[in-house]
């Protein structure tokens, strides 16, 4: 039991400090963008021993967009501390608290634990593999539930996705 607390802790921390380390849309400025690939944005920030890479795209379609603050879907590159295809939701509302959110690429499915507004895979084996599908597919939709009750579901296009994976690979020297 002390040992399941300890690593919650753990895990804790570590997702606050990824979360801290995020770029939201609104710092894109801050960044610099690599290219621009059909529906999605690739990105670099920092410098050689800081390098963040990531690629970026905002839902085609959203349900109860109006009610809501920024959403869109990241994947990112930090080699720095060797995290790779570390995939993230930010949905623009806070989660249920202990809901998960559903992504869905084709016929395959994932589930993903959340905090406040944002989601993440539960090991990197699932962010390796959704990854895959996202390169392979033509749609993905993210499925969450609000604090306050409210399903929601985003379909984003993944046209694009192949061509910025490779671009923020080359920008992060793992492409």
């Amino acid at each position: 039991m002390i040992r399941a607390r300890n690593f919650s802790l753990w895990l804790f921390a570590i997702v606050l400090g990824v979360a801290a380390a995020m770029p939201q849309p609104s710092q894109a400025q801050d960044a610099e963008l690599i290219g621009r690939f059909d529906d999605w944005d690739a990105y670099t920030r920092g410098t050689a021993g800081n390098r963040f890479c990531y690629m970026v795209s905002k839902p085609k379609e959203a349900s109860l967009r109006s009610r809501r603050g920024e959403i869109f879907f990241l994947v990112w590159h930090r080699p720095d501390q060797k995290e790779f295809d570390v995939v993230q939701v930010d949905i623009g509302y806070p989660f249920r608290e202990g809901s998960e959110a559903e992504i869905r690429v084709g016929g395959e499915a994932w589930n993903l634990f959340t905090r406040d507004e944002s989601a993440w895979t539960y090991k990197a084996d699932d962010d390796k593999a959704l990854v895959a599908a996202l390169r392979a597919g033509s749609q993905m939709t993210v499925k969450g539930v609000s604090s306050r009750g409210n399903a929601t579901t985003d379909t984003y296009s993944l046209k694009g996705t192949s061509a910025a994976h490779a671009a923020i690979g080359k920008a992060c020297g793992r492409g």
